[in-house]
């Protein structure tokens, strides 16, 4: 008798599962296994981050697929990295991150946005909740990615309630998917519930993340994220996929689906 939970059999329920659920905005606009031509035509993304290199080393992949389909892609950095060059003050550091940022938005084909936070010191509060909306709001955003609420770092938590309570607000609820960065020691308990196949988009990826030459992308890699491409394509039954979580009106516990 066959194995029902055979590894053959897992990765193509995951699979079939990913390839079927049409319904959801970020299939509907990736094929499950090939760049095409967006079906739905021309769409805004838009992916916040807490710092440059976040939203490439967490949907980079995504990103890039995404502009190869057709889509107009937006990263908004809600910092500009200022805390992240040890020996060199704010201003310095903050001018070096930001042409690293501009740099890899070139090579995924998006285009910058720098919200002005400090990184280290991020706040959550009404003024940058309305300031947060406002950009969003000016993006016009068709689909949204942001960093997993449950993170071990302040400035990615503050992104994530940055964003969630936009679209808690927003009279319109855009589609919204978290991603992982460095699980295990960042994102905690994160589970996917949508994958995107990057095996054409990988090295793409890579080359965006590897223009952050201040922040040692060797290391962003060792931090588990070459491992992550992996395990996610091993879900999918690909050679390299990312994960995101989906938010929908169940997670609220009320009916906003």
């Amino acid at each position: 008798m066959s194995n029902p939970l055979s590894n053959n059999s897992r990765r193509q329920f995951v699979k079939n599962a990913a390839a079927g659920l049409s319904f959801l905005p970020l299939s509907s606009l990736l094929n499950a296994q090939t760049i095409t031509t967006p079906p739905a035509g021309k769409k805004k993304i838009v992916c916040i981050g807490g710092h440059p290199d976040d939203p490439e080393s967490g949907c980079g992949g995504t990103l890039a697929k995404l502009v190869h389909a057709g889509h107009d892609v937006t990263i908004i950095y809600l910092t500009t990295g200022e805390a992240g060059i040890d020996g060199k003050p704010h201003d310095e550091a903050a001018a070096i991150r930001k042409q690293e940022a501009i740099n890899a938005s070139k090579v995924l084909g998006a285009k910058p946005v720098f919200a002005g936070q400090i990184d280290g010191d991020t706040i959550m509060n009404n003024e940058w909740l309305g300031k947060l909306q406002q950009i969003i709001a000016t993006e016009a955003p068709d689909l949204v990615f942001t960093h997993w609420p449950v993170d071990s770092h302040k400035d990615h938590q503050v992104a994530s309630l940055l964003v969630i309570q936009t679209w808690i607000r927003s009279p319109q609820k855009f589609p919204l998917y978290f991603f992982e960065v460095c699980t295990g020691e960042q994102s905690l308990i994160f589970h996917p519930t949508d994958y995107v196949d990057i095996s054409d988009t990988q090295e793409q990826k890579r080359q965006s993340v590897y223009c952050h030459v201040s922040q040692d992308p060797p290391g962003i890699y060792a931090c588990g994220h070459a491992a992550m491409e992996e395990f996610r394509g091993r879900e999918l039954g690909v050679k390299a996929a990312e994960g995101f979580v989906r938010m929908s009106g169940k997670m609220m516990g009320g009916n906003m689906m």
